[in-house]
C-alpha cells in the first residue's frame, strides 16, 4: 500500500487483487432494495410503461 498526497488530498494505491476483494466483500453487504416475484415485476413493469405512454 502506497500513500501518495495531490492538491493536499490523500490517495492510496493498493494492489488490483486487494481492489477486486474489496469490491466483492462490499457487493455481499449491498442488499437490494427490493426483490419481485416475476407476477409483481409483470405488473409492475406493465404500470411503468402505462405512465411512460401517457406521459407524450
Amino acid at each position: 500500500m502506497t500513500q501518495l498526497t495531490i492538491e493536499n488530498k490523500k490517495y492510496v494505491l493498493i494492489p488490483e487483487e486487494s481492489y477486486q476483494e474489496l469490491k466483492k466483500t462490499a457487493a455481499l453487504k449491498c442488499h437490494p432494495e427490493k426483490t419481485f416475484s416475476i407476477a409483481e415485476a409483470k405488473a409492475y413493469s406493465k404500470k411503468l410503461i402505462r405512465k411512460w405512454a401517457t406521459e407524450k
